[in-house]
């Protein structure tokens, strides 16, 4: 690098730890505060722009439960001293509850939601007769197996069939509103799981607090739980792993990013990091116990599908997400790997490779020097890494940015206990 360069990446530094210390002395309520009258922008932000029917609702119905707690939070800031963190979390509930649970069952209720929530749904119930739910290909340029009624891309299942769980209570009852919509257990499953992750996560408690708010009641988790919700059980299964990758307990990590590989793609990152850092309590690699549990629980859920129908499943799993299906997307998001392919189409077919190449190669570079790897690091690489995967592929979606948001927040506070750790040990014993 050049001198220049240096300065700049240099001068970047310090603007960073002068943000961060600002934010710091600014203290917990406070911040809160900002968050959730910044939240209450967004939430307009969304309400006026959005063409999205579920997206623009929750962002009216938010505005006040966002706001409303952000003045409070800051009110309370300047008055409340030692509990402070009691107040914190009351103020988390009532944002989960303004937030979540109310425009949760509002829009179950008016039958306003994402796409995926019905392609979910439409798979239980193909599920609950014994049918594949991979029933869309491309051939010649045409859909086959295409839903009459509806897009061509709702006819597509991007996910293992585990996620077709999600949708059998709506088939049971022949509902798919109320307490049987596909996003209800979702969230129930994301609650459920990321209290037990968060039980177990070695972190302070204000640093778990911000996990809870980041996961679930900021827009990075309230917006999708209210609106589609696939991609939150992953989120918590993977929060559930990283603790467990904590505490080296192997068989919870692997049972864990064992069911989210075996839901969506977006898990199959972590699952493969996880393998590099898995260690027992006696430091020795732990590795071939996370991958068998992996391993098990993909291919007993996953391998008799793809078998029944080898074509229709890389179509719908592989090749749909990848833009490689010829059917467009809603989620391909104006994003710089869109943008390209839809200026030369064969950009399609090289980009996400040629990422793929490049970025193993300096992954590979980077374990040379940073062996043994810690979770605090593989968290960060993966943050990165799910960023430019965004950046670059034919057709995602902007809400992604979800996953290296989480990773990164992982990523801070489990390099922040590993330096606590041994501090808090001298002071037990």
């Amino acid at each position: 690098m050049s001198r220049y360069t240096w300065a700049v990446v240099a001068r970047l530094v310090r603007l960073r730890d002068a943000a961060a210390s600002r934010w710091v002395r600014l203290g917990g309520l406070a911040g809160d505060g900002v968050l959730y009258l910044a939240s209450a922008v967004f939430a307009t932000l969304l309400g006026v722009f959005s063409t999205q029917g579920a997206q623009w609702q929750w962002g009216y119905l938010t505005i006040g439960p966002y706001a409303l707690v952000g003045v409070v939070a800051l009110l309370l800031s300047r008055r409340v001293r030692r509990r402070s963190h009691l107040a914190r979390v009351v103020l988390l509930v009532a944002v989960g509850i303004g937030a979540v649970a109310v425009p949760l069952g509002l829009e179950a209720h008016w039958h306003r939601a994402q796409p995926e929530v019905g392609v979910i749904t439409r798979a239980g119930q193909a599920l609950s007769k014994d049918h594949t739910p991979y029933r869309a290909y491309d051939h010649n340029g045409k859909v086959v197996g295409e839903i009459k009624g509806l897009p061509a891309f709702e006819s597509f299942f991007p996910y293992f069939p585990l996620m077709g769980v999600f949708g059998l209570p709506s088939a049971t009852t022949h509902e798919a509103n109320g307490l049987t919509d596909a996003r209800i257990i979702m969230t129930l499953m994301t609650l459920l799981t990321s209290g037990a992750a968060l039980a177990l996560l070695r972190a302070r408690a204000d640093q778990k607090l911000r996990v809870a708010q980041v996961l679930i009641a900021l827009p990075t988790g309230a917006l999708f739980l209210s609106t589609g919700g696939d991609d939150m059980p992953i989120l918590a299964l993977c929060l559930l792993a990283v603790a467990a990758l904590q505490r080296r307990q192997a068989n919870l990590t692997g049972l864990a990013l064992g069911l989210a590989a075996a839901m969506k793609l977006t898990a199959w990152p972590l699952a493969a990091g996880a393998l590099l850092v898995a260690r027992d309590r006696e430091g020795r690699a732990s590795w071939p116990r996370v991958l068998a549990w992996v391993g098990v629980i993909v291919l007993a859920t996953t391998l008799p599908f793809a078998v029944r129908d080898p074509a229709a499943f890389m179509a719908n799993v592989f090749a749909f997400p990848l833009g490689l299906a010829g059917v467009t997307s809603p989620a391909a998001s104006a994003l710089p790997g869109h943008i390209l392919t839809t200026w030369e189409p064969v950009l399609g077919h090289v980009l996400a490779p040629v990422t793929f190449v490049v970025g193993g190669a300096f992954f590979a570079r980077y374990l040379r020097h940073h062996h043994p790897l810690t979770l605090s690091q593989l968290l960060a690489v993966l943050s990165v890494a799910f960023a430019v995967v965004i950046c670059v592929a034919s057709a995602t979606r902007i809400g992604y940015v979800i996953y290296p948001l989480n990773l990164g927040l992982w990523s801070t506070i489990t390099r922040r206990a590993s330096v606590e750790e041994p501090e808090l040990v001298a002071v037990a014993a």
